[in-house]
């Protein structure tokens, strides 16, 4: 009985005393609830009403109440007698009259609308053409083979294989002879250890920027694939005010941040940074010192190397376009979201420069450490994609 008062309390209208005359009724959304007798004491007992989960009836407990049901009980005896909602048993009884059994009929759910030959027409469009939107997939499907899907379904059909609506990773575009250049260099440097780390200054610009280089476009890949040539976007750079920062990372120690607005020119890269920056470390550490950056032209600038000849400072050679092998590339993206999740975020040139000052010495020293003990693995995840891009 305590079941058929469940089924009563799941009902959607509350379930309220009400007193008529000398006695009390249960109502249930303005009707009268007519309860067998110890049901209802059994529920003025308690005093309350318990909430069961919906459970289906296995195939004994059907047998049972058809065999009760065929000895001439009543359904109302029925369900006192089990404890089952009345209108299950009258459910079950209409079951069996119209179907000669009371098995639970399994439904395959709703009928699929694209066929396997048109799941795999998506999936080879979407590897073809990566950028296309799940809309023009869905009108090219219908185009070509007359089947109307939706945007969701053609975001499902790619999921199951594996496909998902990503953004492409930017990297720098790389050459054949990009490319064999990175893969000699990694090849040279792949055994360093620590010791011939700790003598290195890795050292590299990079502009900021108010505005975002957020891109929208989407394209469509498998997990684990993001750093595949068919999922990057090759750019170099991208425009808009900000300043352009320099610094240098060593084991144990870093440089001042040097901020500036104009353009790096060489002797500008000569007069600031090798005269400020770089001969106090040289001095400081002797003739081991060796400066890493990368080769862009006003590092290569006569006046520098006159300035390196003359100051005695030791530069080791660099593959172009190789910012992965780099490691304070991802000094840069770590000042970068630090200053982007400040209390306050910069809205103008003066409040970003103070931002990058503050955020740069904020960064834990043991970050550059490991990023630069990370130059091994570096050198051979590019062996490893035969100098193509990598995932640092």
């Amino acid at each position: 009985m305590i079941r058929y008062l469940e089924h009563w309390a799941t009902a959607a209208p509350p379930l309220f005393w009400k007193r008529q005359g000398s006695r009390e009724v249960l109502w249930n959304g303005g009707k009268e609830v007519k309860l067998f007798t110890s049901a209802l004491k059994a529920f003025q007992c308690n005093n309350c009403i318990v909430i069961a989960q919906r459970k289906h009836l296995d195939d004994f407990l059907r047998g049972r109440i058809i065999g009760r049901l065929e000895c001439g009980r009543t359904q109302l005896e029925v369900s006192e007698e089990l404890g089952i909602a009345q209108c299950v048993i009258s459910r079950l009884c209409q079951l069996f009259q119209d179907y000669g059994n009371v098995n639970r009929c399994y439904s395959t759910g709703r009928p699929r609308v694209t066929t396997p030959t048109e799941d795999r027409y998506l999936a080879v469009t979407a590897k073809r053409s990566r950028r296309s939107t799940a809309s023009d997939l869905s009108r090219q499907l219908f185009s070509d083979a007359g089947t109307k899907v939706s945007m969701q379904t053609v975001y499902r059909h790619l999921g199951h294989i594996g496909l998902y609506a990503r953004r492409p990773v930017r990297c720098v575009p790389l050459t054949a002879t990009h490319c064999r250049l990175r893969l000699t260099w990694s090849r040279e440097h792949a055994l360093w250890t620590p010791q011939q780390c700790s003598c290195g200054m890795f050292s590299n610009e990079s502009r900021f920027n108010l505005q975002s280089d957020s891109r929208r476009t989407l394209i469509w890949r498998a997990p684990g694939t993001r750093y595949h040539q068919e999922n990057t976007i090759e750019r170099h750079r991208y425009g808009g005010t900000g300043w352009l920062v320099w610094g240098g990372i060593i084991l144990g120690s870093r440089t001042d941040l040097h901020v500036q607005s104009v353009t790096k020119k060489g002797h500008t890269y000569r007069d600031v940074i090798l005269e400020q920056h770089v001969r106090l470390f040289r001095g400081a550490m002797g003739d081991e010192f060796l400066i890493i950056d990368d080769s862009a032209r006003p590092h290569h600038a006569n006046i520098i190397d006159e300035c390196l000849h003359l100051e005695d400072i030791s530069r080791m050679d660099w593959p172009a376009y190789s910012p992965d092998l780099n490691p304070i590339e991802h000094v840069w993206d770590m000042l970068d979201r630090q200053t982007a999740v400040r209390q306050l975020p910069p809205t103008c040139l003066p409040e970003l420069r103070r931002a990058l000052l503050d955020e740069w010495c904020n960064i834990p020293q043991h970050q550059f450490d490991n990023l630069i003990l990370s130059m091994p693995k570096r050198c051979k995840a590019c062996i490893a994609s035969s100098g193509r891009h990598t995932p640092y």
